[in-house]
């Protein structure tokens, strides 16, 4: 028996980004934008010692809600700290369209506040003692994924910036010259509320800006295709593929591995 607890410990501290016998904890954690207080919520693996990459996981328009937590989870379960950001404050979460649109119309109509947000929340998951400040990612879904891409424009400290379903927002002048990184967008190419000369424009601004950009596009997709319960909320354009959603994230991952 001593020497099965004592295998035991041993594999343990072999750990490095494994998952087995892991686990994984999560804590909300406080910060602001200015006077608006906000709650994000931080997962990581006990199986991991020391600074590890760390990654901002951005909501979709929804809000910070559960789908958006679990990302974060997955990611700590594989040695990741993740941090599932607030981009609304006040623990708004919906699951009605109207009200999700317009706390994303707020949030997106003041383009420098939207900016600002990204940056508080990237700011707080690089100062935690277990993440590994030269060592950054920001992934987001749908609104989240935009506001990845609006985070890269200003200059960030990212290795890498995935977007996943998102609006291929477009920078502003030569703005895409700031992006640091990779970047990695996972695209519907059914996705009706991206037309696809806005995807077409979106890789020629990164093209001209010579960003290191891989541009994964999937037909038939609709928006929101990771998300399980993308049916759910009566929207045509919303639609769940299990295909789409295992080869972006392994896309997600492979572009981890080569970053970190």
């Amino acid at each position: 028996m001593k020497f099965v607890s004592l295998l035991i410990v041993t594999l343990a501290a072999c750990l490095s980004f494994s998952g087995a016998m892991a686990e994984v904890r999560s804590a909300p954690v406080a910060y602001k934008d200015g006077a608006d207080n906000l709650t994000g919520y931080l997962y990581w693996n006990d199986a991991v010692e020391g600074k590890r990459p760390g990654v901002l996981v951005v909501h979709e328009w929804w809000g910070l809600n559960d789908y958006a937590k679990d990302r974060a989870k997955q990611l700590a379960e594989l040695g990741y700290v993740a941090f599932a950001a607030d981009m609304y404050g006040g623990n708004k979460v919906t699951s009605h369209p109207a009200q999700a649109k317009e706390w994303m119309m707020a949030t997106v109509s003041n383009l420098d506040g939207w900016r600002r947000r990204a940056e508080k929340a990237l700011e707080k998951l690089a100062s935690l003692a277990i993440t590994d400040d030269s060592r950054l990612a920001a992934i987001g879904y749908c609104f989240g994924g935009a506001t990845v891409m609006q985070l890269a424009y200003t200059g960030a400290d990212l290795d890498v910036v995935v977007s996943f379903h998102g609006s291929l927002p477009l920078p502003n002048g030569n703005e895409a010259q700031n992006i640091k990184g990779r970047v990695l967008v996972e695209h519907g190419n059914a996705d009706a509320f991206v037309p696809p000369e806005r995807a077409e424009a979106f890789r020629a601004a990164m093209n001209d800006a010579g960003v290191n950009l891989v541009f994964h596009g999937y037909d038939g997709a609709r928006h929101a295709f990771t998300n399980p319960d993308a049916g759910s909320f009566g929207i045509d354009n919303l639609k769940y593929d299990e295909a789409a959603d295992e080869a972006s994230w392994r896309a997600m991952l492979q572009t981890f591995n080569a970053a970190f």
